[in-house]
This record gives structure tokens, sequence and C-alpha cells, in this order.
């Protein structure tokens, strides 16, 4: 578990506390067992940007206060310059740059999203989380499981659909694959 993850983790356990809210509770709200949730309180678990998402709205703070561990400012406009984004790594395969962690009131979060290809043969592990999502591939190709389909997309390609249904991405061809990807 990187440090970075650990300090998001331990902010998501204080807004917890502060609100005096159960962990119990949380894992209700998120939809998942109180024990993986106190993974993620813990530090053990890398918390997924979708789950860190609807954290961030349960407590009614923006995304980038987990991220980074200060306010977010900019109301009018931020930019992001390339490679300078909040970095999250979600798993092995996923590595999440979040593109405006600095803005305020977020109706979205966008992300580029790079998913190395696997190397065990295993399918990749399923979540699912309230909104919806837009992915554009930006580089390679990917298989999006999605429910009970697979779609392969190619550069320039585009999905957006209801993320309450579990999906999960591959890299396809042995290489690295990068997306833009927008939860809202």
């Amino acid at each position: 578990m990187t440090e970075k993850m650990k300090e998001i983790a331990s902010r998501v356990r204080e807004l917890r506390e502060l609100s005096e809210i159960s962990i119990e509770e949380m894992a209700n709200h998120l939809q998942i067992s109180p024990e993986i949730y106190q993974h993620y309180e813990e530090g053990t678990c890398d918390i997924p940007a979708s789950v860190l998402y609807e954290i961030a709205h349960k407590f009614e703070v923006d995304m980038g206060l987990l991220l980074t561990g200060e306010e977010t400012r900019m109301h009018i406009f931020t930019v992001t310059r390339k490679g300078k984004g909040v970095s999250v790594e979600r798993r092995k395969q996923y590595k999440y740059e979040n593109l405006a962690e600095k803005f305020v009131h977020k109706k979205a979060e966008p992300f580029i999203v790079t998913v190395e290809p696997r190397t065990d043969g295993k399918k990749p592990s399923k979540n699912s989380h309230p909104g919806q999502e837009f992915n554009y591939i930006l580089e390679g190709s990917i298989k999006l499981y999605i429910h009970k389909n697979e779609v392969i997309l190619e550069e320039g390609d585009s999905i957006f659909f209801d993320a309450g249904y579990e999906h999960a991405m591959e890299a396809l061809n042995g290489k690295t694959a990068k997306f833009l990807a927008i939860i809202m």
C-alpha cells in the first residue's frame, strides 16, 4: 500500500468519525460489506476511485479533499498540466490520474486511466458504483466487461454506461491502454 493511499484512508476515517457515521452505515451506503469498508479505512486495501467519489458525496466534500487533504478552491476553471494530476492507484492493473481535483462542486470526476496488460490469464475483477460513466480510448485497446457483455474498444472509440452494472476493463494485445474516464 502506498503512503498516498494510507493518507487518503486516514482522511476518509477522520471524516466518517467527525460525521458520527458508523462503519456499518458507510458500508451500507456504499453497498459493500463492513469488512471491506474497514479495510479501506485501515489502508490495507486500495479504495477504488468510484468508491472515493461516493464517499465524497456522502460527506458532502469534494473528492479533491480526499485525494490531497486540501480544500478545493477553484470555481471558474482549473488547469491540470500533462502528467500532473493527482494519481490514485486502484489495483496493480489500473492507475487513475484525477484531472480536476482542485475544482470545487464538480458534477463529474474526470480521470486518465492507465490499464496495464494482465499476465495472470484471469479476467479482471468487476466493480459497480452509482451514477454513470463515460470512457474514451486514448491509446491501445481494451475489453470492457459490463453486466453480461464484453465490448472491444479501440483508440478513438467511446462508451457511456450505467455504472450501477458491474464492469471492468482489460488491456488487450499485451500493451498498456489509456482512456479518459468521466464518472458522474
